[in-house]
């Protein structure tokens, strides 16, 4: 079983997950070969469903935000790239900040740094289906190997992860699953200040029950394979930096099933989608950045017989950074999204948007966040409903000891359903603690709640999750 895994991950690497179909299948094989070849557990909390902002993912650094341009960026990143490496560890957030003694060691080998961990653990989950009225608990053991490997030259640099996460449930089997992923990013140096940068992906995945972008009546995750690659090109002048690019995703989807056993399927969703995205920032000062952001795409879609699914669409974003002192950082932004799709029938998603965001950092040891958000979206790419998501969230981060990390935040939503009388109100929050033993180990114990209030009574659910998660890495 392990050589069946080895020989697995090494048909990865050299085709980008083409046996991504043959994981689900073989289970078994993967779990028993990471609990042989490993000695650590970890548990990964799984994402809640809110449209927006959740779970808060970390912003962006200068040039990598080239690639995904409507996303904010740390401000002093964008300042003085060069002195980065000489801030003290409490001059940097408190939910990142790596301290003396705690640091990532990897493993050299050359020209490359490889840095493996292992996830394994379980959790609890009061409403596995998402369900309004007929709740099933349920306890779900995960599984989650990873491995980074990291060029270590002068010039260009290149970066690989390989991650496999499996998740097993305890009474509903038919709700198991095992994703796939591998990512290359690399970024080719023309001169010291211009480079293009690539993201290549491709991974098997499942689109969770009771999600936004999940079929209807589904009881069982909706997997599919998603492929991805962008190419951009990025410069700096002093103090002004642009950047432009080309995306395609394409994504392939799966069947899945409803609770009377019948096919639900979702080859209508697949297709490619065509992404041309641009950026243009500039730092008046330390205390002031301005920046603007643009994407257009093209979504080609399969669709039913006579119904295309297809569309074109673009999105704007422009906005202003504020550092107002050492303890109060801001992002203000406002832009508007469109999406005409090609069917007369399905109803163009369109308006304003705006993004603010705000952190105050009392003292050094408490980091709290305030984001304000509207936008237009769709659930996912290859969904038709377009949404008008209003979110606030508020949370904070505090460094108990230097190895004692506590977590806390609570979101607020609004989604409004273009072309549809469907509206909906989320309320989610997450709580957490984090003890890191040491450079290698480290335990933590969440819980999350999400609440999703809908005039459409079947989408309406609650739902508690609470695990203790342990990680190990090298």
């Amino acid at each position: 079983m392990q050589l069946a895994f080895a020989d697995w991950i090494t048909d990865v690497l050299k085709v980008g997950c083409r046996a991504s179909h043959a994981i689900e299948s073989q289970r078994g094989t993967i779990v028993a070969s990471v609990v042989v070849g490993a000695a650590s557990l970890v548990c990964v909390a799984s994402a809640a469903n809110g449209q927006v902002v959740w779970p808060p993912i970390p912003p962006q650094p200068t040039p990598w935000n080239a690639l995904q341009v409507l996303e904010p960026v740390p401000f002093v990143q964008r300042w003085e790239m060069s002195g980065i490496e000489d801030i003290l560890p409490e001059d940097t957030p408190v939910k990142t900040r790596l301290q003396p003694g705690y640091e990532i060691r990897g493993i050299r080998a050359g020209a490359w740094m490889f840095q493996p961990s292992l996830t394994a653990g379980g959790f609890y989950s009061s409403n596995v289906f998402a369900s309004p009225t007929d709740k099933h608990d349920d306890m779900i053991f995960r599984l989650h190997p990873s491995l980074r490997v990291d060029s270590l030259w002068e010039r260009h640099s290149l970066s690989v992860q390989a991650d496999v996460e499996s998740e097993s449930y305890l009474n509903n089997p038919g709700l198991d699953q095992v994703n796939a992923s591998v990512r290359a990013r690399g970024r080719f140096d023309l001169w010291h200040d211009t480079a293009i940068l690539t993201n290549f992906r491709a991974a098997h995945l499942h689109e969770d029950v009771g999600s936004l972008s999940s079929p209807a009546g589904a009881v069982q995750p909706t997997p599919y394979d998603f492929y991805t690659g962008d190419v951009t090109y990025w410069r700096q002048f002093n103090r002004l930096s642009v950047s432009g690019g080309m995306r395609v995703d394409s994504y392939d989807y799966g069947p899945t099933r409803a609770q009377n056993g019948s096919v639900i399927n979702q080859d209508s969703r697949d297709g490619q989608v065509y992404v041309g995205h641009g950026r243009l920032e500039y730092v008046f000062s330390p205390y002031l950045g301005v920046f603007a952001a643009a994407e257009g795409n093209r979504r080609e879609l399969r669709g039913l017989p006579g119904r295309s699914f297809s569309s074109d669409g673009y999105r704007t974003l422009n906005g202003v950074n504020l550092e107002l002192s050492r303890l109060l950082k801001a992002e203000i932004a406002v832009g508007y999204a469109d999406q005409m799709f090609d069917a007369a029938s399905i109803a163009r998603a369109a308006g304003p948007a705006y993004r603010f965001l705000l952190t105050w950092s009392p003292t050094r040891l408490l980091d709290v966040k305030f984001r304000a958000e509207s936008t237009v979206t769709q659930a996912v790419d290859t969904d038709v409903s377009g949404i008008r998501a209003e979110s606030l969230q508020l949370g904070f981060d505090y460094e108990l000891k230097r190895n004692v990390i506590v977590s806390a935040a609570a979101i607020y939503e609004r989604d409004r359903f273009f072309g549809q009388i469907r509206n909906d109100k989320v309320f989610a929050t997450l709580e957490e603690v984090r003890y890191m033993l040491n450079r290698f180990w480290s335990v933590s114990l969440r819980h999350q709640y999400i609440n999703r209030e809908s005039n459409i009574p079947t989408a309406t659910y609650d739902r508690h999750e609470v695990g203790l998660n342990v990680t190990a890495r090298f």
